[in-house]
């Protein structure tokens, strides 16, 4: 039944694929080959009568805005002070101040830099103390743990002694 049913929906995918292909493309073809046999122009000439327009003339640009048509730029920035004193400065000026520019740029960026550095180094300073007291109490409870089981190993031989004597003694224990 399984078999069945999966044939079935693969059936019904391929359909559907197709049928949605042919939704996609179905009214280009269509148009394309309405276009081909030459049944647009004799059904469109007889069947559309000519447009009558009654519009009228586009605006042209002088007409919206009469002061754009004026692109001369000669009188730019005569009113402004400092785009006059900038305008005035020489190439070599321009280029020397751009450089002190880079220069501030790179001694901020140099600053933020070394204060980044300062404090990760602080905070590497503070991580390897801690990391100094956790091998220090790690060291301490090594040593502690290997005191015990070598206090666990003694007493486990001084309780299989005293066990061995007590069955010679006749003890049969649990």
């Amino acid at each position: 039944m399984s078999r069945r049913s999966a044939s079935c929906l693969r059936c019904c995918l391929v359909i559907f694929a197709v049928v949605s292909a042919l939704g996609v493309c179905g009214p280009a073809l269509y148009w394309r080959f309405k276009k081909s046999f030459g049944f647009s122009h004799s059904k469109a000439s007889s069947s559309c009568p000519p447009c009558i327009c009654d519009c009228p003339p586009p605006l042209s640009l002088l007409q919206i805005a009469p002061g754009l048509a004026n692109l001369s730029v000669t009188d730019c920035g005569n009113n402004d002070p400092d785009l006059k004193n900038e305008m005035e400065k020489q190439f070599v000026d321009l280029l020397t101040e751009e450089l002190k520019l880079q220069e501030a740029v790179t001694e901020e960026h140099a600053r933020h830099m070394n204060v980044t550095l300062v404090e990760a180094k602080r905070v590497a300073s503070q991580y390897q103390k801690e990391a100094e007291k956790c091998i220090a109490a790690t060291e301490t409870c090594e040593e502690a743990r290997e005191r015990a089981e070598a206090l666990l190993i003694r007493e486990r031989k001084i309780t299989t002694l005293w066990e061995r004597r007590a069955r010679q003694m006749g003890w049969e224990g649990e």
